[in-house]
């Protein structure tokens, strides 16, 4: 598969898909993808970590694999599992027509009864694939560790079938909101980058790139309350995305402008804990008063 030969090229095929990096990011994505290396997104909420495995697939033409990292999730969850429905079904036919010898039981355990999760789809779909590992500081200790051996070799041993291996490796993708600090050896295996909330020009591009829509007087009134809002002590700070959703609710209830008002009827959009919500609330004048 081609792949663009410089950062500059790489940026622009990721605006032309909908998203506006800055030249670190670009730099370690496009080695990521030249040398074949799993690269680890960090940085608070809401500012694109997700958004960047998303775009890659499209602008190349990949198929996105996510896998949701949450706490308790376990290996079958993200390798196979057995459709042990099919396999009964299966095995109560072969009884009826009693043909039950081994090697018919044997086929109980063979490709078509077996599950595909992410990362078994993704080892058999290898540079064709993009997977997206997200929200990996939300797993446990034991699920990184297992994580880290199947990122060093690309494959996976079925005892009933083999070892499946992937011809070429995915680009794979981790993200992180640092709930938990990641093990070393993890961050040893990935390159690493870390996004965090854009200048305001920046910003504004953005949300002018995702919402071509939106005027950009309203746009730039947004942004600049978004910012007033992240220096506040707010429990979750508004990301990237809440700026977009925020700019989007206003253009589509018809504001030209930002003020206490209809800031106050369109909060929902941007801030989303109640206690936030009480906080903002009593800075409403100060956050609107220079947009």
């Amino acid at each position: 598969m081609d792949y663009p030969e410089t950062v500059g090229e790489l940026t622009e095929i990721l605006h032309q898909g909908g998203y506006l990096a800055d030249r670190g990011l670009s730099t370690a994505l496009l080695v990521a993808l030249s040398l074949q290396r799993p690269i680890l997104l960090e940085g608070e909420v809401g500012v694109g970590k997700t958004e960047v495995a998303k775009v890659l697939a499209a602008v190349f033409g990949r198929k996105l694999i996510r896998l949701q990292c949450y706490e308790g999730i376990d290996t079958n969850q993200a390798l196979y599992e057995w459709d042990y429905a099919r396999q009964m079904l299966h095995i109560r036919a072969l009884s009826e027509r009693q043909m039950a010898d081994d090697e018919a039981v044997d086929k109980v355990f063979g490709p078509k009864f077996l599950l595909e999760r992410p990362l078994l789809e993704a080892v058999r779909s290898g540079d064709q694939a993009v997977l997206l590992i997200d929200e990996v500081d939300r797993a446990d200790d034991e699920f990184e560790a297992f994580l880290l051996e199947v990122l060093s070799d690309f494959q996976i041993s079925i005892p009933e079938i083999g070892t499946i291996k992937a011809a070429t490796p995915p680009l794979v993708v981790l993200t992180s909101n640092r709930t938990r600090e990641l093990h070393d050896a993890l961050k040893r295996r990935c390159l690493y980058h870390w996004i965090g909330y854009p200048t305001a020009e920046r910003e504004l591009e953005i949300v002018l790139l995702r919402e071509p829509g939106v005027a950009q007087t309203l746009a730039r009134k947004v942004v600049a309350a978004v910012h007033r809002l992240r220096e506040l002590d707010l429990a979750k700070p508004p990301g990237v995305a809440e700026t977009i959703d925020w700019a989007r609710t206003l253009d589509f209830l018809g504001a030209t402008g930002l003020d206490a008002e209809n800031a106050d009827d369109t909060l929902g959009a941007v801030v989303k804990e109640r206690d936030d919500l009480e906080l903002v609330r009593e800075n409403l004048e100060e956050i609107t008063s220079g947009a």
